[in-house]
């Protein structure tokens, strides 16, 4: 799995549907290299907290490969590297390859994968499309979300090395599977609600579903 592309970006405030909206979903590509802290990339700043960033979702990366997927969907649209607000666009990156709690080393900073990314209306409102949101879940191409359990200095070309991987075996298209999909997998919920690196926003739903059926 290797680095492409680096992204980060300010918020702004745009249009959209007649409302002001801030957002940090803009990122463009910059040259290495960059330092990677806790919460988001040097150069990077989430809008709203509530929802975005925070120490589990401090790091976005999304898969070089899905914009081909992409470009055969959307075949009008420019697609640039960060088009999906991801500040990593990485080569090599499966889903359904990569647990949640697997602990990764790029560069000199050390991640660890903890989520899929679950589209807001932002997604929508940059690619100009309501039916953005939907379409991206659909897809089942969400990208993996990081937290940061090391600082450090990260560059164009460096491999994502993975270091240890959690013995759970729950991968990110799981979550999203669970999520979206397969909502009566009691088995692989009763699995889920037990990863440490889950955060607790998912444990308590995925428990919610348990409970629901139980």
């Amino acid at each position: 799995m290797k680095l492409i592309s680096i992204n980060v970006g300010q918020p702004r405030q745009v249009e959209w549907h007649g409302q002001k909206v801030t957002t940090g979903i803009f990122k463009e590509p910059v040259a290495g290299p960059v330092m990677v802290r806790t919460l988001n990339l040097e150069g990077d700043k989430q809008a709203d907290l509530s929802v975005h960033g925070g120490i589990d979702k401090a790091v976005y990366a999304y898969p070089a490969e899905h914009y081909n997927y992409w470009r055969g969907e959307l075949p009008d649209m420019d697609l640039p590297w960060g088009m999906f607000g991801e500040n990593l666009t990485i080569a090599g990156l499966v889903e359904s390859e990569v647990n949640i709690g697997d602990h990764f080393r790029l560069g000199n900073a050390e991640l660890i994968a903890t989520q899929p990314r679950l589209p807001c209306f932002k997604l929508g409102l940059k690619f100009g499309r309501d039916d953005m949101v939907k379409r991206f879940l659909a897809s089942r191409r969400t990208g993996v979300y990081f937290k940061v359990v090391q600082e450090g200095q990260i560059n164009l070309g460096d491999e994502l090395e993975l270091l240890r991987r959690d013995e759970n075996e729950v991968t990110i298209a799981d979550i999203t599977r669970l999520f979206a999909f397969e909502k009566d997998d009691l088995a692989t919920l009763k699995k889920v609600v037990r990863l440490s690196d889950l955060p607790d926003g998912w444990r308590d739903y995925f428990q919610q579903q348990i409970d629901k059926r139980s």
